[in-house]
């Protein structure tokens, strides 16, 4: 034995174990008593700013609790605005002229002086990146709806794409759209159809932000040239020729699809009153019943509204609120189970028989949109949410069957039942390259990143070799053969998208530390060996990206071209996903592995978690980043009991 892996060794009956029984004991104290941990998410400010949008919209900005709310966002918005006076996509990116526009109007809207020095610095960055005219589509939607930017200058969504079929030409229809996409552009047509404006008062607009006043060719303003032939021509082409139609009064079927598109949103709501779990597609849909005509007082707006109250995240010390993009309860409670047990904790105990069994509640086995391309597949599959009935996910369904094979065997049969019926469901949703999505079959038509309302190009839910590795690992849990046809496609997937470099490119987080380490550990559960050519090149990467500190931390930026593997500080998640690939790779006793644990055993902090400010969840690739707040504590806790117990 080397004298590396002699003093490595060493540590295990000490500071290393004294470490994981502090962040266990931590993990433990958040724990609900329903068996749940549901951490705090947050993202940018436009969803803050979004939320006093809607209650200005639908006339309730001076009602109670809303006044209130807003009074309370507005405080986290003056105090998340950066020393430059912007708003970014993430902690640490430069100042985002949609996110600061946004943020900008919504304090105007508050009452702010627009003379105040906050208001200057926010202002004269606006300008300077070319006013409103320069945000992305989905502000512009919103400025247009309160009355500050013209609609000819947002795209055409015409209200007819209610009526395409599954076999419309070039499959442009709603099915083809990431459950995302559809569960918010679905009322937002209704919105750009109706096009009603709820104007603010005077000294609330934003007329000051543009440098020169809005075009009505602004919306075809491209800094870079299509070509004639090409499919971003086709539908700039094509937004001019709806245009054109509106204003000569030529729009057929208007009215049914109206009523088709209100009774999807209605039909789409969960009895909880949530639409998709998501802030946006709630916001958009209760916009929309509003401007078709439901009052604040209907029980399906105030479900809406109600639902809308599990998104805030109030402080009382600092007396404000800022909302989250979602919840993640299923997601949380899985990777703790997961965590708990690697650490230790007994798997027939009260804390993990309490989250198991919830966890096998949350099964969901009603079918949902993911039916309309699948409709032979029998329903068993988990969302990230409390509530998202329609719009299960692979890989919380991954995590959460992984975690329940930790529960007590006195639930056994039911726990089981289970699990066969989420393989079952996963199964079915494989893509035909191997590969799975998110949440649905096949969301893959990419002409759809060239219409010009999706100039964020995140309306897609194509395989991604995180999920398909989280799947992959589940299958090795359960011990499910590497000949399985199933597995084979699977693992031939994700080893073709492996970089030159020897990582993998992560879809849901940040970003090649994420990928790399979800693949190599469902391949490493299957049984592949460390001296797998493709093992052995994703160790090598993995030693080389390590920072001087013996952490991992790869910044949002490794999104945006030009930019791939950019670091940034280390952090705490990061640098557990990177320990635990190491191990996964075998080399759990190199000097990097070594490095790693040490830096998360000194970066813990006296509550025995670890602190991270860093973004390092992925939305939308280079558009949309979160802060998951127990990334933090759980991926610490299973990295240094997977550390621990690969070196016993």
């Amino acid at each position: 034995m080397s004298h590396v892996a002699t003093a490595t060794r060493t540590r295990v009956g000490d500071r290393l174990q004294t470490s994981i029984e502090q962040a266990r004991a931590a993990l433990i104290a958040k724990q609900d008593s329903q068996g749940w941990w549901n951490g705090e998410d947050e993202a940018n400010q436009t969803l803050d700013a979004q939320y006093i949008f809607l209650f200005h919209y639908c006339g309730l900005l001076d009602q109670e609790p809303y006044a209130d709310k807003a009074r309370r966002l507005g405080n986290w918005l003056r105090r998340t605005q950066r020393e430059d006076g912007t708003w970014a996509i993430y902690y640490g990116a430069p100042g985002c002229v949609s996110v600061t526009t946004e943020a900008y109007f919504a304090l105007k809207i508050l009452g702010d002086d627009p003379a105040a020095p906050h208001m200057v610095k926010a202002r004269e960055f606006v300008r300077a990146k070319g006013g409103p005219a320069k945000t992305r589509m989905l502000t512009r939607y919103m400025l247009a709806l309160l009355g500050e930017l013209p609609w000819e200058n947002c795209p055409s969504l015409p209200i007819q794409m209610m009526f395409a079929p599954k076999w419309a030409p070039f499959r442009l229809n709603i099915w083809e759209l990431s459950y995302w996409a559809r569960v918010c552009t679905v009322p937002l047509a209704v919105l750009a159809d109706q096009r009603k404006v709820v104007p603010v008062a005077p000294e609330q607009g934003i007329s000051e932000l543009y440098p020169a006043p809005p075009t009505p060719g602004m919306l075809y303003d491209y800094d870079e040239q299509f070509g004639l032939v090409s499919w971003k021509n086709l539908f700039l082409q094509a937004d001019k020729a709806f245009k054109k139609a509106e204003r000569w009064g030529i729009n057929p079927l208007r009215k049914t699809a109206l009523a088709k598109a209100r009774k999807w949103i209605l039909e789409h709501q969960d009895d909880s009153g949530d639409w998709g779990g998501i802030f946006p597609a709630i916001c958009n849909s209760l916009m929309a019943l509003w401007v078709l005509g439901m009052s604040t007082d209907d029980p399906v707006f105030r479900k809406g509204m109600e639902a809308l109250d599990r998104f805030e995240w109030p402080d009382e010390t600092l007396d404000e609120t800022h909302i989250a993009p979602c919840v993640s309860p299923v997601w949380d409670t899985g990777w703790a189970v997961l965590a708990l047990t690697e650490s230790g904790e007994d798997p027939e105990g009260d804390v993990v028989v309490r989250a198991t069994n919830w966890l096998r509640d949350m099964q969901i086995k009603r079918k949902g949109d993911w039916a309309v391309k699948a409709p032979h597949v029998p329903a068993g599959g988990w969302a990230f949410q409390f509530y998202n009935d329609f719009y299960p996910d692979t890989d919380d369904s991954a995590v959460v069957m992984m975690a329940l094979t930790n529960g007590s065997p006195s639930s056994g049969p039911a726990r089981e039942a289970a699990i066969d019926l989420g393989r079952e469901w996963l199964v079915g949703l494989q893509n035909r390259d191997g590969g799975w999505g998110a949440f649905e079959l096949e969301i893959d038509n990419h002409r759809f990143d060239e219409i010009l309302y999706n100039d964020e190009k995140n309306m897609l839910d194509p395989s991604t070799v995180d999920v398909t590795g989280r799947i992959l690992e589940f299958f090795g849990v359960m011990g499910v053969s590497r000949e399985d046809p199933v597995v084979q496609a699977a693992e031939a997937y994700v080893r073709s998208e492996q970089e030159a470099s020897g990582a993998w490119w992560g879809r849901w987080g940040v970003n090649y530390v994420y990928g790399t380490w979800s693949v190599v550990r469902g391949l490493a559960a299957l049984g592949v060996s460390p001296e797998d050519p493709a093992m052995a090149r994703a160790a090598e990467w993995l030693e080389s990206y390590q920072r001087e500190d013996g952490g991992y931390g790869e910044s949002c930026a490794s999104y945006t071209p030009g930019h791939e593997y950019e670091q940034c500080d280390s952090t705490a998640s990061q640098t557990a996903w990177g320990l635990m690939a190491l191990i996964c790779c075998g080399r759990a006793e190199s000097e990097a592995a070594r490095r790693a644990a040490d830096w998360l055993l000194e970066q813990q902090n006296e509550q025995g978690l670890w602190d991270e400010a860093e973004f390092t969840g992925t939305g939308f690739p280079d558009a949309f980043y979160l802060r998951y707040d127990y990334y933090s504590y759980y991926f610490p806790l299973l990295a240094l009991s997977a550390y621990r117990n690969a070196l016993r």
